[in-house]
Formats: C-alpha cells, structure tokens, sequence
C-alpha cells in the first residue's frame, strides 16, 4: 500500500489493527498488570528500590485520558517501525549526563504532562518532538498501554507506528539527550544478551532485568522502568510471555 508517498507493510498495517482493538482494562495472561521496580541509585550495584504499581488505565476516544483533573502524571512513546529486514525496532534516548535525574539512563522519549497537553498522546508526541525531532506527523498512535507509578508520577506508555523510518532525521535536544538508537523489540522476550539482580523488598524477592545492547557507536544497558514497559509492550505485539521469569512482586 502507497500512503503520503511511501510505502506501508502490510505486516504493519495488521499490526495496528491489532494494537488499536487491544484493552488495557482486560486482564490477559500473557500480558496482565504488573508490578515493577524504580531505581533511586547513581550506580547498579548500590541501590533501594521503590515499587512501581501499575495502575488501571483509563482510555476514551482520544487514545489517552482527559489530563485537566491529573495529578503528577507522564507519558512515554513507544515508537515501533520495521527495518529492512521486516523485524520491528522501538527508538530510545541516552539522557543527558547533565540531568539532575536518571542521566546517562536509556530512556524512552517522554516527559511531565504540561499545562495544554489534551491527553496522554498529546504529551508523548509532545516530548518525542521537543526531545528528538521527531514529528507527530510521522507517527501513527494506535494504543496506550497499562500505566505504572513511580515516585508517585503516573507513567502512560503510548504506542506509536513508524511507518517510514527514513523519514525521521533525528534533531537531538542536547540538553536533554545525549544519543538516539534503536533497538529489536522482541529482544525484551529473549533470554540472550539479559542480566538479572535480585532484590529483597518487603520480605520478597524480586528481579530487576539489564538488557544490554550494542551499535556501532556505543554499548547500552536497558533497565528497570524502560526495560518493564518494553517487556510489556512486546508481549503484546508478540502476543506471548518472556523465554524468562519476570519474578514480579507480589503487592
């Protein structure tokens, strides 16, 4: 299919359909609500952790809930495309070192909702433009995904189609991101190339999961908040569990 001059995979169109029909509110096996983890650490070994409680997420016709009766809330886009070889990508960010929070993390292009911002999607394609250049004219929003909290911050994964990646040239906002690459969305179901450390919170054990990916420029850790969305959002494009035990806890 030809649209807006450039050419649609079919395999992507059946993929949004599917996104667009999937409820967040129905509890699936494969894809059910879970808990994760905030890392309040400058390093991996050194660190306490918080729990991060998905929360029911509320959708309307908008595909991202109502934002003027919020409270402190935020959303993330994963922005999914296929390569040449067919296999889908999602985007991510290196934050800047600069930061006074997570900098240096991986990171998903998103941010604080702002005063303005409609509804969740506003604010996603909001900040992926704001922090890599990336227009919202380019992205297909097809679902939202359930929500976590950290911090007390409500975090609204917003699912995006890239139709065409090479009408993305990535202009980086510098002080706010230090590098963007891409990397295979069904790694997050694999076992290779992934750590784990076990955490006691609570009397429990819990996991934490790395993902370590590499491009030719650089080598990249994949965590904690960024790293449960992604495993998350892949079960459900993929529509079956991780080759690993998540080991969530139990709240």
């Amino acid at each position: 299919m030809e649209t807006n001059g450039f050419h649609r995979s079919e395999n992507l169109i059946k993929l949004a359909e599917k996104l667009r029909l999937y409820n967040p509110n129905n509890n699936q096996p494969a894809v059910s609500s879970s808990n994760f983890f905030n890392i309040h650490s400058s390093t991996i070994q050194e660190c306490t952790v918080s729990k991060v409680i998905p929360k029911e997420q509320e959708s309307n016709s908008e595909l991202g809930t109502d934002n003027n009766s919020r409270r402190a809330r935020a959303a993330v886009l994963v922005c999914l495309f296929e390569d040449q070889q067919g296999n889908l990508r999602v985007i991510l960010t290196k934050r800047a070192s600069t930061l006074s929070t997570h900098s240096g993390e991986v990171a998903l292009p998103g941010g604080k909702v702002e005063e303005g911002d409609a509804n969740d999607t506003e604010t996603a394609l909001r900040e992926a433009k704001e922090e890599i250049g990336l227009d919202r004219s380019l992205v297909d929003v097809v679902t939202v995904l359930e929500s976590f909290t950290t911090k007390g911050i409500i975090v609204i994964p917003v699912v995006g189609i890239l139709w065409d990646r090479n009408t993305f040239n990535p202009l980086i906002n510098t002080a706010e991101v230090a590098a963007v690459f891409d990397a295979p969305l069904e790694m997050f179901l694999k076992d290779e190339n992934r750590r784990e450390q076990e955490v006691k919170y609570m009397g429990d054990q819990y996991v934490l999961h790395f993902f370590d990916h590499e491009t030719e420029d650089e080598k990249y850790i994949i965590w904690a908040l960024t790293a449960g969305i992604l495993i998350k959002a892949a079960s459900i494009v993929y529509q079956r569990p991780p080759d690993f035990q998540e080991r969530r806890p139990r709240f």
